[in-house]
């Protein structure tokens, strides 16, 4: 009786390790099957990081803190459960000579996978050469593929009173530095703001900075342009 318990303790210990055995095979096999972009998927997958480097437009100047079209695109971002963060490293009456100097750090510091860069404004509205405005860009662009990033412009435009020769250059210099390093660009960042038929009623009562109703329309210019570089 001893014997045929222990015999059969012995059959069913031999059992219980082949079934573990197969199980470990059947689960090797599986993971063997799977594509191997999931793996890399589910190790390797990291949220995006949104640098912004620009200047009151995009500082939320003169406006409720949260409304900006920053903050919208947070917003947007959250709400369609794409996996990326906005570092809004914009400052009031900055110059692309000034987010030239400070982007070094800024990439150091953030990492970003994207890089926006929305400045020169304030270089046309106080006269700084085109040259300048142009070179700081393009070393600015450069800076931030260097680092790892995808970039884009967003380009801007003057009011006609600077004059059509001066406002085409300004406005061309953007899509130059944009084409000559094959990074994104949205042509006009106050299309439908600044030209339309409301654009009275767009701005503040410095009639140069965008109002809170303004802003929804600033994120719809940029966001089929930056969605892309998010995947």
């Amino acid at each position: 009786m001893l014997r045929t318990s222990m015999r059969g303790s012995v059959i069913e210990a031999s059992v219980g390790a082949r079934r573990a055995f197969l199980l470990h095979c059947s689960a090797l096999g599986l993971a063997l099957a799977a594509p191997a972009g999931t793996a890399v998927a589910q190790v390797g997958a990291r949220p995006r990081k949104v640098l912004v480097v620009g200047d009151s437009l995009s500082a939320e100047y003169g406006l409720p803190r949260g409304s900006g079209w920053v903050a919208l695109l947070e917003a947007r971002l959250a709400r369609e459960g794409i996996a990326a963060t906005v570092v809004n490293a914009s400052i009031s009456g900055d110059t692309t000579s000034g987010g030239r100097a400070r982007l070094p750090a800024l990439l150091a510091q953030h990492q970003p996978s994207v890089v926006l860069i929305e400045l020169g404004g304030n270089d046309a509205l106080r006269g700084l050469p085109l040259a300048s405005t142009q070179a700081n860009l393009l070393a600015m662009t450069q800076a931030a593929k260097a680092a790892g990033a995808r970039v884009l412009i967003a380009g801007m435009a003057v009011p006609p009173n600077y004059g059509r020769q001066y406002g085409e250059a300004f406005t061309a210099l953007f899509a130059t530095v944009a084409k000559a390093e094959n990074v994104a660009l949205v042509p006009f960042f106050l299309a439908g703001v600044a030209d339309g038929p409301d654009a009275e009623a767009m701005f503040q009562a410095d009639r140069i900075h965008p109002n809170a109703s303004a802003q929804p329309r600033m994120l719809a210019n940029v966001w089929p342009v930056l969605r892309p570089l998010l995947r």
